[in-house]
């Protein structure tokens, strides 16, 4: 009974240092990667840094986020708002529903404006579309709302 235990976990070790040593072959000693230029976009841009940081008296560099940088509204619910609003999923009103819409807008198009923002009963803040400016997230219910008349 040993001995068979013993050959069992011979055998066991034997196998593990064979494969072992077939896998350390397969290595490479060149350990560079060639990527493409693509490739290199990417990996630059996913390692930018989120953002700077400014001391007290630096002059910031402003960036204006222009209507060239806006996404469209049909772009951002096709992305963002289409799951609930297209089957009304947690009471969201769907597109093309013109009473429902209807009934929202009697309270005012900024107040419809501010609920798509900040969030509403089910609905959380900016519909999901977490990226979108506010002119992006109002870009998004004018589309929602041309598509409900």
């Amino acid at each position: 009974m040993i001995n068979t235990i013993m050959s069992s976990r011979l055998k066991n070790l034997v196998l593990i240092t064979i494969a072992s040593a077939v896998l350390w072959g397969c290595g490479s000693s060149d350990k560079t990667v060639n990527l493409t230029a693509n490739q290199e976009q990417q990996v630059a841009a996913r390692i930018a840094p989120a953002g700077h940081v400014s001391m007290a008296g630096q002059v910031a560099a402003v960036t204006s986020g222009g209507a060239e940088s806006a996404r469209a509204g049909g772009d951002i619910y096709a992305t963002n708002c289409i799951a609930c609003h297209s089957s009304g999923i947690a009471g969201a009103p769907i597109m093309g529903d013109v009473a429902a819409w209807s009934a929202r807008l009697e309270q005012g198009l900024e107040t419809v404006y501010t609920n798509a923002i900040n969030g509403i009963r089910g609905m959380p803040m900016r519909g999901t579309c977490m990226d979108c400016s506010d002119d992006e997230v109002k870009a998004a219910v004018d589309h929602i709302l041309d598509g409900s008349k």
